[in-house]
Parts: C-alpha cells; structure tokens; sequence
C-alpha cells in the first residue's frame, strides 16, 4: 500500500491499517466525493508559502468536531463550536500564520468575518461554514490580506494538496491521506497540520476529514469522539497544548451508501480510527526537530485508562526522548516516567522492551549488548518501546518523537 503526495512526504508504514481499505494514489482531503478546495498565498505569513485556503463540499454535510482543551481559546475554537452546535457544515475556511488567539473582540470579529466572506463566496449560510486559524498567538489577523485572499481562492479537486500546505506552519511535510473503504462503499480522507505544541488532549494541530458515506450526524460525533481518543490524544512533541486545537469531520452522504448509524457503523468506525491513527503518527514523526517516530506501547494494565497514562507519561518525557534521539538505551528513563505516570505498577512484575530487546524482566535489568540495542534503536523509521505491567489485559500505544537540538532552534526563534 503506498501513498503519493504533492509535496515531499512524511510517509508512515500503514501496518497498522486494517483489512478492506485501499489507499488512493495522490489522495488527499478532496479524494472524497464532493469535496473542492483551494488556497493562495495571502501573504499572512512572511514566508512566499500558501497561508490561506476553502475546502468545500457541494453537498451539506453532517458535521463534528473536537476542540482544544486549553481554557484558553482561539476566536475560531469559539465560531466553530458555535457553529457546529446544530451537527451540520459544508466549508472550512483555514489560515496559518497567525492564531487569531488572545486579540480580545476583535479576533471574534474577525473570525467571523473570515468566515462570512467564505459562505458569500460559497453561496451557503454563515453558519455552515467553520473556521481555524494557527501559528503566532497574540497578534491580530492581516483582515486585508485575508479579504482579498479569499476572493483569489480558486476550487477545484485538485486543491486539496494545495489547501494541506496552506495549513502548515512549522510542519516539513504534507500530511493527507484518502482511503477506500469496502470495495469502493465510500472513501474517507484527511489532512492534518502539526509539528510543535503537540500534546495529549489535542495540541498546535489542525485535522480537517471528509467522507462521501451517509452518516448519522449523533454517530458520526461519537465516532470521531473514539477515534480521537485513541489516536490525536495519544501523541506528544513537547508536552504544550495550544488555543487553535481543532478536528472536523464533514460527512457529505454523496456516496448514496445505506445510512450508517450505531447498528450498523463498525466498519466505517475502523476505517476512522486508521485514519486518525495514520495521521497522528504523522505529525508526531514530523515533530520539530524530529529524525524520528517513537512507538510506546503499554500492556497487561488492569484498566484502559491507566494504559492509556503510562503510555502518555513515556512519550512525553523529554528524558526518554532525549536518549532515543542519541540512541541510548538508558531504560531507566522509560521505567522512571513509568513511575510518575499514575499507571497501577508492580515492581516485580515489569518488563521492559527496547526495539524488541527484553532490557528489564520481571523488575531486572536483563544483560544485553549495548551497542546491539543502540543499533536496533538506530536503524528502522520508529523507535518502538514496550512495556508490560503484567497485571490485567488493557493495551494501550501512544507516539512521540526524539528530541533534537533543533526543536530548541526553532523554538528560541519562532517570533524573532
């Protein structure tokens, strides 16, 4: 299974994908059927890069959403709740550059705007389109710039590539993907946006997914609700969050498939689930700074959640990531953040793997060859870590990525 991408990729191995689905070459967020997008430089941000683009479905959409848990809020975090209160949407209207966060009233005025010249643009009622900003926070949207971007944006389906690099900030790579799903059923695809600020319960990251299946608009949130959960909230760079945090999920029903709902919803929930999961790998392979993915997985927990903390707790910490980037296999840093994590542990019954290398069983350090281990940890595009509590049969992955000195590049100059 491969997948192509307009600009240089930031390809992740889909092993984890299930059966059934087939990936579309040069797929991206307009793969489904429907979708239209485009994007233009408005000159938001100092950079000669694309800043600001529509994605648009010709059909009204089924609409959900998952927002930062941050208290405090972007301007377009605020308009987008309160536009998806009614579970419907047919656009998006997105910028980088600029947060649009923490600029008072006027930063709701403008989010507003931004999304009123959309919808008089589309030709669609106000509040069927949502709205996301990102990059610096604190200072006002070029309200100009955007006004006569938008009246340059051209749709069309093979925008979508443009309109994932328009969300881009620090990002390296283009994240996107589009599957099929049962033979052609229907597709569903996405694009995601991320690189610093990532962390559990949502981070500096935007994800836009659309589908062409008919979906129930109560379970199409539940779905995208679990499929979050399992995948966006299980990532770490840096363990900071962000005010611009968002994920849309826009389900147009142009495929004509029989209504899926809760009765009969498990396979376009899997299809879900690997989608978010390929995206979320994406953007914590594409950290700042980062050379490369890590992969830590918690078994044998009495309960869901306490892997779930474990697993979280070691991907975020900057010690473990800091020895993965040099390829030390100091795993007392992965049992010491183990420790802190919250997770019921028993000493005597951990056992601890690096790269597949048994380094602790049963609460022992086990002999290894040092140079064996620090080639393992070396070679291949993730770094895997495991560790079994031993103690129930809850499972949980979370991922993350080294930590380089040139995340600490990039963040001592982000606004200088």
């Amino acid at each position: 299974m491969e997948v192509y991408y307009a600009i240089v990729p930031c390809y992740i191995s889909p092993r984890f994908m299930g059966s059934g689905y087939k990936t579309i070459p040069s797929g991206g967020i307009t793969s489904a059927k429907g979708f239209l997008a485009g994007a233009v430089h408005a000159g938001i941000r100092s950079e000669d890069e694309l800043d600001l683009g529509i994605l648009y479905s010709e059909a009204p959409c089924a609409a959900a959403g998952v927002f930062t848990t941050n208290q405090i809020k972007s301007a377009p975090v605020i308009i987008s709740q309160r536009h998806l209160a009614n579970g419907r949407g047919q656009a998006i209207v997105a910028n980088s550059g600029c947060a649009n966060a923490c600029v008072g009233e006027q930063g709701l005025a403008d989010a507003l705007e931004m999304a009123g010249l959309a919808a008089a643009k589309l030709g669609i009622p106000l509040e069927d389109v949502l709205a996301a900003s990102t990059g610096v926070i604190g200072a006002p949207l070029p309200m100009d710039r955007v006004r006569s971007g938008i009246r340059e944006i051209g749709l069309s389906r093979e925008g979508g590539h443009d309109f994932a690099r328009a969300i881009m900030t620090t990002d390296t790579a283009i994240k996107e993907i589009a599957i099929q799903v049962n033979t052609g059923e229907f597709i569903i695809a996405g694009a995601a946006k991320g690189a610093g600020m990532i962390h559990p319960d949502l981070a500096t990251m935007l994800c836009f997914i659309t589908t062409d299946a008919l979906v129930d608009a109560r379970f199409l949130q539940s779905s995208l609700l679990r499929a979050v959960e399992i995948s966006l909230n299980m990532i770490s760079v840096d363990g900071d969050t962000s005010p611009s945090d968002c994920v849309f999920l826009l389900a147009n029903g142009l495929a004509k498939n029989e209504m899926i709902s809760f009765n009969n919803g498990e396979a376009f929930r899997q299809a879900l689930n690997d989608v978010c999961i390929y995206l979320a790998r994406s953007i914590a392979r594409g950290g700042e700074g980062a050379t490369k993915l890590m992969e830590v997985t918690v078994e044998g927990a009495k309960q869901q959640a306490e892997a779930r903390l474990a697993a979280r707790t070691i991907a975020r910490s900057s010690l473990v990531k800091a020895a993965m980037h040099g390829n030390d296999p100091n795993w007392g840093r992965v049992v010491a953040a183990l420790g802190r994590s919250g997770a019921e542990l028993v000493e005597e019954r951990l056992d601890v793997y690096l790269s597949n290398i048994c380094v602790m069983k049963q609460g022992c350090p086990m002999p290894f060859n040092k140079e064996d281990v620090r080639t393992a940890l070396a070679t291949g595009e993730t770094v895997l870590i495991r560790v079994c509590l031993n103690l129930g049969t809850s499972k949980a992955t979370a991922w993350g990525c080294d930590l380089s000195e040139e995340y600490v590049t990039i963040n001592s100059q982000y606004t200088t």
